[in-house]
C-alpha cells in the first residue's frame, strides 16, 4: 500500500518534521511536509493526501482549527501532541481526527498507526456500490462517500463516519456494542479506547440532525447503539 500512499506531515518544529519526514519515506511512503496551515494549504491545493500528521500546537492557526476544517472535506487526520491527558485526546477526537497520538512516541508506534489508518481509507474507498440506500428522507452513497440530505445538499463524512455509517445501515434494527464497532469500522486495528467510538457517533448523529426527522442513532444505555430507521437499499 505504501507505494500508493501518499503523507502530508504538518508540523512547526524543523526537526521533528523532517525526522517524521525521513522515518516515513524510509518504510516507503511519498512524503511531503509543511510548517503551518498556509503551506499545508499550498501542498495540498498541489496535490491531496491520503493521510495528514498534524501537530496540534502551532503558531497562527492551530492544529485543532485546521483539523476541523480538513475533515469536514472528508481527509484522514492523524493528530500529534505534547498534551497527553485523556481529555486532550478527547479534544482532539472530538473535532474530527482520525486517531490522535502523545509526543514523545515510538517511532514503530506511529508507523503502526499511519499503516492502520492507511488500510482503513483504503477499505473505505474501496466498498462496494451495495452500500446505496435511503432512509427517513437520506440518501447514502457509501461506496461515493456521499451522504446528501433530505433536501438533496451533501454532507461532509470523514472517512471513519462513512464506515461507520455503513456498518449502521447494514445493520439497521440490531443492537452493536461499542467493541462491536471498533472491530467492524477499525478491523485487527482496533484499540483500546472506549471515548473514541463514542465520540465517532456523537458527531455522526449531529450530522443526521434534521428537522422532522427522527434520531437515527439510538443509545442503548450500558449496552451500545442501534440505527433505529427503516433502511431501503437502492
Amino acid at each position: 500500500m505504501s507505494a500508493h500512499s501518499n503523507i502530508l506531515v504538518v508540523d512547526d518544529d524543523a526537526s521533528v518534521r523532517d525526522a517524521l519526514c525521513e522515518y516515513l519515506m524510509g518504510h516507503g511512503y511519498a512524503v511531503r511536509s509543511a510548517r503551518d496551515s498556509n503551506e499545508m494549504n499550498q501542498r495540498l491545493a498541489e496535490q491531496t493526501a491520503d493521510l495528514i500528521v498534524l501537530d496540534w500546537m502551532m503558531p497562527g492557526e492551530d492544529g485543532l482549527s485546521i483539523c476541523r476544517r480538513l475533515t469536514a472535506d472528508g481527509a484522514t487526520v492523524l493528530m500529534l501532541s505534547a498534551m497527553c491527558t485523556t481529555l486532550d485526546r478527547v479534544i482532539g477526537l472530538e473535532v474530527g481526527a482520525d486517531d490522535y497520538l502523545s509526543k514523545p512516541f515510538e517511532p514503530r508506534e506511529l508507523l503502526a498507526r499511519v499503516r492502520a489508518l492507511l488500510r482503513r481509507r483504503s477499505k473505505t474507498e474501496s466498498a462496494p456500490a451495495i452500500s446505496r440506500v435511503h432512509f427517513d428522507g437520506w440518501r447514502f452513497e457509501g461506496a461515493e462517500r456521499r451522504l446528501l440530505n433530505p433536501d438533496g445538499q451533501p454532507v461532509a463524512l470523514t472517512p471513519l463516519e462513512c464506515n461507520l455509517l455503513r456498518v449502521f445501515v447494514d445493520r439497521a434494527g440490531r443492537l452493536l456494542s461499542r467493541d462491536r464497532l471498533m472491530q467492524l469500522t477499525h478491523g485487527d486495528d482496533a484499540k483500546a479506547f472506549d471515548r473514541a467510538m463514542d465520540l465517532a457517533v456523537s458527531r455522526l448523529r449531529r450530522k443526521l440532525r434534521w428537522p422532522g426527522c427522527c434520531a437515527p442513532i439510538e443509545t442503548v444505555r450500558g449496552e451500545g447503539y442501534r440505527f433505529n430507521v427503516a433502511v431501503e437499499r437502492l
